[in-house]
């Protein structure tokens, strides 16, 4: 089993998005997903129980008031986390992870946030001796503009990799209204669409 959990510190920087469509990339492979859902607000398993019976099944978890049992058999295990959570969660969750993605936003406040977050994932051990695979993913990118711009050298200064840079598509909250991912899709749309999420696929299945 294949464990990713999406986490940053920072509210509305796309934990949810970015969960969500990876569960539909990996559940749409053929392998059997789990989407883990450790937020209040619970937007995962609210996204799941909209999803259509003939769409690629995903499994969903309730992780909000304590993490629970993988379900058997689970090929890919996807981790939607809350905002501002505590640190002795984020450990845990951190012992069970193979992948930690951080998505971050071009804002100057996303970006403090994401400092200060990465900053204390390296006070944690499994970080500190490199035993996890730690990306930072820009997020809501719209091409051609300052705030761009400002972002890429933003992730440049940071000692993590950055993966991948996922545009802000007004697709994303249309499909996710019918329990729906990016992969989903078919046709030529589909394949534009995928390409954007691709180096994020990809240097996961990289760490399996």
């Amino acid at each position: 089993m294949l464990s990713i959990l999406i986490a940053n510190h920072k509210g509305g920087s796309g934990k949810t998005t970015i969960a969500s469509n990876l569960a539909t990339a990996f559940a749409s492979g053929g392998l059997r997903t789990t989407l883990a859902d450790s937020d209040r607000q619970r937007n995962s398993l609210a996204w799941l129980a909209t999803r259509p019976a003939d769409a690629a099944p995903i499994v969903g978890v309730d992780w909000v008031g304590q993490i629970g049992k993988i379900p058997k058999k689970t090929d890919r295990l996807v981790i939607d986390s809350p905002a501002a959570m505590r640190m002795r969660k984020v450990d845990r969750l951190i012992r069970m992870a193979d992948v930690i993605l951080v998505p971050v936003a071009p804002s100057i406040f996303d970006q403090a946030t994401t400092v200060a977050f990465l900053n204390r994932l390296q006070t944690l051990k499994p970080i500190r001796k490199q035993r996890r695979a730690v990306a930072v993913v820009r997020n809501r990118v719209r091409a051609r503009t300052r705030a761009s711009e400002q972002l890429d050298k933003f992730v440049q200064s940071l000692s993590v990799e950055a993966i991948g840079r996922l545009p802000d598509r007004a697709i994303f909250p249309d499909l996710a209204m019918r329990g729906l991912g990016v992969f989903d899709l078919s046709g030529k749309r589909m394949e534009t669409l995928v390409e954007d999420w691709r180096a994020l696929v990809d240097f996961i299945e990289g760490a399996a």
